[in-house]
């Protein structure tokens, strides 16, 4: 069924110029992010939705030199890590959800699958709220899954106690140069209605696959032909962060 026509609506906001504008900036300007322009970002990430009003969810701003030099390290010797004027790390948090329970009389310690992605996915909507309100303000970066690469190393440098562990980074600053946006794969295969449509989902793979490769070929980038699930193959054939189960279990979070 079609939606009714006629309605007088509108179709474009600043906000979804924003987002269709989004792409990953890796090269800063020297200029600082000032405490303000944080505070504002922070503000309004925090009115993201969140699971039950759980806010299961901590920021971490991080400005120190040194530090952001070893989460650059830790991260796969990423150096924008280190480059950007302020890198936020939004972590998954228990804590105060454990400390809510001990005044009941309970605890986590037979946490289960959900807490954990109740926290996981309240810190990734709190984290790309804040990526939306920074880009408002003509601030850019990039997202930094790498964070899960060592979780206990990571929790050392910022030190995230037991139930707490960092989901995902956040480089920002103003942005030296913009790269060329990389194409996403068509809608059809991604958008359903009403019943998902699964022979769509993999209809696009081999025209995404051309889309892709025609882009970095246009920016100078050496690629496969099969420029997306040739990559897929190449990365994740093999168990991605094999230790990481086990890594935040030590953290008091139980994905099994």
């Amino acid at each position: 069924m079609t939606a009714p026509e006629g309605l007088s609506r509108p179709t474009d906001s600043e906000t979804i110029r924003v987002l269709n504008d989004r792409r990953s900036i890796r090269k800063y300007l020297p200029e600082p992010v000032g405490d303000a322009q944080v505070e504002a970002i922070l503000e309004a990430s925090c009115r993201a939705p969140t699971s039950s009003n759980l806010q299961a969810y901590s920021i971490l701003v991080i400005r120190d030199a040194e530090k952001k030099a070893l989460l650059a390290e830790t991260c796969g010797k990423q150096q924008h890590i280190a480059d950007c004027p302020v890198f936020l790390v939004f972590c998954a948090d228990l804590t105060r959800i454990e400390a809510a329970l001990q005044r009941g009389g309970f605890d986590l310690e037979d946490n289960n699958l959900e807490m954990g992605l109740v926290s996981s996915i309240d810190a990734s909507l709190v984290g790309m709220a804040a990526y939306a309100a920074a880009d408002s303000l003509g601030l850019k970066g990039v997202c930094i899954g790498a964070v899960r690469n060592k979780p206990e190393t990571v929790a050392e440098i910022l030190g995230l106690p037991k139930r707490v562990y960092a989901v995902f980074g956040l480089c920002l600053g103003y942005p030296a140069a913009e790269p060329k946006q990389k194409p996403r794969m068509p809608k059809p295969g991604i958008v359903h209605q009403d019943t998902y449509n699964a022979e769509a989902a993999l209809s696009v793979i081999d025209d995404y696959n051309t889309d892709l490769k025609a882009h970095y070929d246009s920016v100078g980038t050496e690629s496969i032909d099969d420029a997306w699930s040739g990559t897929i193959v190449n990365k994740f054939a093999k168990r991605p962060r094999s230790g990481l189960r086990d890594a935040l279990q030590k953290r008091g979070f139980d994905f099994r």
